[in-house]
């Protein structure tokens, strides 16, 4: 059964992740996101409390 040979597909599997880790990774880890959220309000608003009677 040749397909249990691993010889061919174990190294297809180690330069497939070296490509990813080589060339991917770099990309993903240097993209800036444009859309970062920023506080608006920094002031905080007085809530009004419970006021009903238990």
């Amino acid at each position: 059964m040749p397909q249990l040979n691993p010889l061919p597909w174990f190294s297809i599997f180690i330069f497939s992740w070296f490509v990813f880790f080589a060339i991917a990774m770099p990309k993903v880890k240097n993209h800036t996101f444009t859309g970062v959220p920023c506080p608006q309000d920094t002031q905080t608003s007085k809530h009004n409390s419970w006021s009903w009677p238990w």
